[in-house]
């Protein structure tokens, strides 16, 4: 009992914050560096001459990258986020602008950037979905006496109609998930509900008129982008089985072959036909090896970070602190609860990867950098708790 008293305390002496939380991230980095060294072989094979250890080690390297920038960020007091908050969304729709413009072009998508002399490349919408959490707690914690006039909600309603739009054309799923946020942060802070749909109208009106635009209008009028693939997905989704695409298909297999205990670490076979395994459908790959247990237990995971992260907002005496956490820790664990829901075909293919799980560099960066801001504030809560008692 000592020993283990001794290293709690040790533990609590360096890292700060909800140990459930800490728990769940190491947790779910480890199965990161194993599913991303199990599903890059195809990859490597392909890109690397067969050298399966180079995605390992660049994927570990980016996870400790995160680990230590999540360290760094969650000894800073919270409250310093809500200073720089208000400079950061202009940022954000700034390079949300150059990305349309000038982003690089996969798959008939702009959602990246190069960072200037280097080639490495970030998602704009990564670092949009952290400005506007930090945006709206701002305002929201300071405007409390104020939300019941319309007038106060004009400015914010139109930054998050902004945000999604600048996303949307590119990166659909992305921009779903950050409005779903922006209205949960507005339905935690107590804003009328017509308020609510006022918003919730002016999301869904902007995304009828652009995607009519993009799919009438002649291509040599204004380029459809993504519209296409948006319709040719829902519609094989509402079709059913008849009408299933490639990835769909071959996700199902995977899930199929996992069975309940899984065939084992690195024995999947889906990993060489399924597309993008080791990102889009990495969740797939897991079930094939680690079987219905090992997926239940990256889904308890997450849904671990998120009643941690309510139960900060219970205790937070802060209105700034409180929304700050649910807000991100919302936008991680719907992004990765849609992805496992695409995974087993539950939603239709979104394209969004599984938050410390999937292959991707800079997107490690900023759920890192997410994760340590959540515990900044279960660390400044845990601290005045500790002053009180």
């Amino acid at each position: 009992m000592n020993i283990m008293s001794q290293e709690q305390n040790a533990f609590g002496r360096y890292f700060k914050g909800d140990r459930w939380i800490w728990f769940s991230i190491i947790l779910l980095s480890l199965v990161g560096i194993l599913a991303v060294y199990s599903s890059t072989g195809a990859l490597a094979f392909v890109k690397k001459d067969g050298r399966m250890e180079y995605y390992l080690i660049k994927h570990t390297l980016f996870i400790l990258t995160g680990f230590f920038l999540m360290y760094v960020f969650h000894r800073i007091d919270f409250r310093y986020f809500s200073k720089i908050s208000q400079y950061l969304i202009w940022l954000a729709l700034v390079t949300l602008i150059i990305t349309i413009f000038f982003g690089n072009d996969i798959n008939h998508a702009k959602r990246t950037l190069y960072i200037p002399n280097t080639k490495i490349t970030f998602q704009p919408s990564d670092f949009a979905k952290l400005a506007l959490v930090m945006y709206l707690a701002r305002f929201f914690s300071r405007k409390q006496e104020q939300l019941n006039d319309w007038k106060t909600l004009i400015s914010p309603t139109l930054i998050i109609v902004a945000t999604c739009a600048l996303i949307l054309p590119e990166n659909l799923s992305t921009a779903l998930v950050l409005f779903l946020t922006a209205v949960g942060l507005f339905f935690i802070s107590n804003v009328r509900l017509k308020h609510i749909l006022v918003l919730v109208a002016s999301f869904i009106l902007f995304v009828s008129i652009s995607g009519v635009l993009l799919l009438k209008t002649p291509e040599t009028l204004l380029p459809k982008g993504r519209a296409m693939t948006w319709k040719n997905r829902i519609e094989n989704y509402i079709a059913g089985d008849e009408a299933d695409i490639y990835q769909t298909v071959q996700a199902k297999i995977a899930v199929a072959n996992g069975g309940i205990a899984g065939l084992g670490p690195g024995k999947s076979t889906q990993k060489n036909t399924l597309p993008h395994p080791y990102s889009d459908f990495i969740y797939a790959i897991i079930i094939e090896e680690y079987g219905l247990i090992g997926g239940l237990i990256i889904l308890f995971a997450f849904l671990l970070i998120m009643f941690r992260s309510i139960r900060i907002v219970v205790k937070s005496p802060r209105a700034f602190g409180a929304l700050l956490a649910v807000g991100i820790s919302f936008t991680i664990c719907l992004q990765a609860l849609i992805h496992m829901g695409v995974a087993v075909s539950l939603l239709p293919v979104t394209g969004l990867t599984l938050p410390l799980i999937s292959m991707g560099g800079t997107s490690l960066i900023f759920t890192s950098l997410a994760f340590g801001i959540i515990l900044s504030v279960s660390r400044s809560v845990e601290k005045e708790q500790e002053e009180q008692s």
